[in-house]
């Protein structure tokens, strides 16, 4: 079976399902393509929310992608009727000098702040009394300055992935799950390339890979060796009886830099599920390096342990040992825990789109936006130069 289109996107995550819809908006001949049925639980998008905050510290060039990605969120909610994007306001902690970073950047907090004056991000400096005034919730160490952002909030990302696929599908794209890509085929210059499945072979003037985790399957090893996949995981534990102070409308969402160690950190939301849901915490650490296909899915009892007594009883007040769920989910991370988002050296007619080293959701409606743009003019609105291949030594064919 061979068909011809304008683009083909493997991999209907974060960012494909983004792209497939901005494709098909735009009257594109668009196949979307999954070994799977998203939204599912082998990747990264799973998880039932995440963070969105405007002053993005782990670069400038991020800022442009998350405002536009908020706009966007609103467009397709106006589309579907879904609630994608909610506004708790967000609360980043830390105390004096700390050093750990968070997805690559240091200096968190401090940045984070500098970034929001230059381009008027509207925010608040709180010092620990204030702190622990608003969000009394949180058992403070008393050295804590906090940066508030109201803007802030969460996403619920299975929506968002189902709700544009939905669109794309209505728009007519050619959307095909539980099909898993065997071999992409790169083409010349003016030449079509071409993506051969379980199912049969389709030809496209341009091919756009947003695998996440699956990624360096498709590419040399020389460009593969630019992405590590590591296993994290994420809980949710019991609520205390009186929930109040961790619902929407009194409890932010909240990244806290508690020590300088790597694990010295914790983030998480209010309890967006009601008395039975929960409260999700989690944490970040790149000790457990694997692939997509060995990942262990499994969160033994060790772990959530070690989450509970480290990063959850000493800072979140009331909060039981019990964990109702957990899951591990694929960070796909780059040498600087950036994005790439361009075309394949020497291969014009791919694009590479997907390694989001742990904090590409929130952006990942602008991304599609773009990679549609790429497509179908050349050139993006939004400013991706930091986001190439090149800047990676040793990346060659």
């Amino acid at each position: 079976m061979t068909n011809d289109y304008d683009a083909i996107v493997v991999g209907l995550g974060a960012m494909g399902s983004a792209a497939v819809y901005q494709l098909a908006k735009r009257g594109c001949r668009v196949l979307g393509l999954d070994r799977f049925s998203p939204p599912h639980t082998y990747g990264s998008i799973h998880g039932d929310s995440r963070i969105t905050r405007r002053a993005v510290v782990e670069g400038e060039a991020y800022i442009p992608l998350v405002l536009r990605s908020h706009e966007l969120w609103r467009e397709i909610e106006q589309a579907t009727g879904q609630s994608l994007l909610t506004i708790t306001g967000g609360l980043i902690m830390s105390g004096p000098e700390r050093t750990a970073a968070w997805h690559g950047a240091t200096g968190f907090l401090n940045n984070t702040i500098a970034l929001a004056q230059k381009y008027g991000i509207a925010h608040e400096l709180l010092s620990t009394a204030e702190i622990r005034r608003r969000f009394g919730s949180f058992i403070l160490q008393g050295n804590e300055t906090g940066y508030f952002e109201p803007g802030a909030g969460f996403l619920r990302p299975e929506r968002c992935v189902a709700a544009q696929i939905a669109l794309a599908r209505q728009l007519g794209a050619a959307v095909q799950l539980n099909e898993r890509v065997l071999e992409i085929t790169p083409a010349a210059s003016g030449d079509v390339g071409s993506v051969r499945t379980v199912r049969g072979s389709y030809t496209a003037e341009q091919i756009i890979i947003s695998a996440g985790a699956w990624l360096p399957e498709f590419l040399a090893p020389s460009y593969a060796r630019s992405f590590q996949i590591f296993r994290q995981v994420v809980s949710w534990f019991e609520l205390p009886a009186e929930i109040a102070p961790y619902l929407p409308d009194n409890f932010p969402i909240y990244i806290w830099i508690f020590g300088d160690g790597p694990d010295d950190l914790i983030y998480g939301f209010p309890a967006i599920d009601g008395p039975h849901g929960g409260i999700k915490v989690g944490t970040e650490h790149y000790h457990d390096l694997t692939t997509a296909e060995t990942s262990d899915r499994t969160v033994t009892t060790p772990e959530l342990e070690h989450i509970y007594h480290h990063a959850v009883a000493p800072h979140l007040r009331g909060i039981g040992p019990r964990a109702i769920k957990s899951v591990s989910c694929l960070y796909t991370v780059t040498p600087d825990h950036g994005f790439v988002i361009d075309r394949l050296p020497h291969f014009p007619n791919v694009i590479i789109a997907s390694p989001c080293s742990g904090h590409g959701f929130k952006h990942s409606a602008a991304v599609g936006e773009i990679l549609a743009e790429l497509v179908t003019t050349g050139t993006s609105t939004i400013d991706i130069s930091s986001f190439q291949f090149a800047r990676f030594k040793g990346a060659s064919p």
